[in-house]
C-alpha cells in the first residue's frame, strides 16, 4: 500500500491506497482518467496538524488510526508527503522511518510532475498546489481551474495542454472569521453556515451572513475575473474541507473532489516511482 500525507497548516489528511501489481508504477496515458485502472483509496483520515507534536506522538496517532480500521503499518510499502509546514517535515520523516521503516518521498523541487509550470519561480509553488493541479488535469482534463479551500484558499488555472498558468491565494474562510472574532471585542464566535436569510435580524445572523455570502462573493469574484482574463471557460473543481458548503451557493463551482490532493500525491508517486527505485 501507499500512504499519502497532505500536511496543511490546520489539518493533515492521510490517504491509504492499494497499489495493484505492475500497474502501480504506470501513470495514466492521458488526461481525463485514461490509462491503467487507478489504485483504490482504501481509507482516509483528517487530523489536526501540530507543529510541536513529537515523533512518538505522531507515531502513536498514525498507528491507532490503522488499528481502528483493522490495518497494520506493515501493510505500507511506500509513503509520499506534501507539506506546507516545514517545522514538521523532519518529525514526519522520523515517524516514517521509526514506525513504518520507510524512507518517505517528499513533494519538493526536483520531483517529476509531468506538468509545465509557466510561472516566474516554479519552486515557490506549494506542494499541495502541485498535487491539486496534477490530479485535476489527470482526472478531468483541461482547461480546468482548481479552488482548494484550506487555511488559505488557493486558485489554480491549468491550460488545455496541461500547463500550469498561475493562480491566486486568499485567506481561508475560517482564518477570516478568526481575524474578525479576535479583533472585534464585542463580536463572539458563531457557527459558520448558510444563514436563513440575507437581511438578518440578530447578531448571529449578521455574522453568518457576512462571513458566508461575503466569502462566496470573494470566491466567485476571483473566478469570474480569472475566466475573463483566461478567455476560456474552464472546468472548475473545488476541493478542501469547506468546498461543499461554499459550492452550494457559488455561481461557478459545480464539481467537488474532496480527495483531489491525495489523488495528486498518488499520481506524483507513480510518476516518480521508477526514478526513485533507480536512485537506490
Amino acid at each position: 500500500m501507499l500512504l499519502a500525507l497532505d500536511v496543511g497548516n490546520t489539518n493533515t489528511t492521510l490517504g491509504l491506497y492499494k497499489l495493484e501489481g505492475e500497474n502501480a508504477g504506470s501513470p495514466a496515458t492521458g488526461p481525463g482518467g485514461g490509462g491503467a485502472e487507478k489504485p483504490e483509496l482504501a481509507a482516509h483520515w483528517r487530523v489536526t496538524s501540530h507543529r510541536s507534536q513529537t515523533v512518538d506522538e505522531y507515531g502513536v496517532l498514525f498507528v491507532n488510526l490503522f488499528k481502528m480500521h483493522g490495518m497494520s503499518p506493515r501493510q505500507v510499502e511506500h509513503i509520499i508527503i506534501a507539506s506546507v509546514v516545514p517545522p514538521v517535515d523532519s518529525t514526519l520523516r522520523q515517524v516514517c522511518e521509526n514506525y513504518f521503516h520507510i524512507e518517505p518521498m517528499f513533494v519538493e523541487p526536483g520531483i517529476k510532475t509531468g506538468m509545465k509550470m509557466l510561472i516566474d519561480n516554479p519552486t515557490e509553488l506549494g506542494a499541495d498546489r502541485i498535487a491539486d493541479c496534477v490530479a485535476a488535469y489527470e482526472k478531468y482534463g483541461g482547461p480546468c481551474m482548481v479552488v482548494d479551500f484550506g487555511t488559505a484558499t488557493k486558485f489554480e488555472v491549468i491550460s488545455a495542454q496541461g500547463e500550469y498558468l498561475g493562480g491566486a491565494i486568499a485567506p481561508g474562510l475560517n482564518l477570516s472569521a478568526e481575524a474578525l472574532f479576535s479583533r472585534a471585542a464585542r463580536l463572539y464566535r458563531v457557527d459558520i453556515k448558510r444563514p436563513a436569510k440575507v437581511i438578518a435580524t440578530n447578531t448571529v445572523g449578521h455574522l453568518q451572513c457576512g462571513l458566508y455570502y461575503g466569502y462566496i462573493g470573494l470566491v466567485d469574484g476571483i473566478i469570474e475575473r480569472m475566466i475573463a482574463e483566461f478567455g476560456q471557460q474552464p472546468r472548475i473543481i473545488a476541493s478542501g474541507g469547506l468546498a461543499r458548503m461554499v459550492a452550494a451557493d457559488s455561481r461557478y463551482i459545480r464539481e467537488i473532489d474532496e480527495m483531489l490532493t491525495l489523488d495528486g500525491l498518488r499520481i506524483l508517486f507513480e510518476r516518480n516511482r521508477a526514478a526513485r527505485a533507480r536512485g537506490r
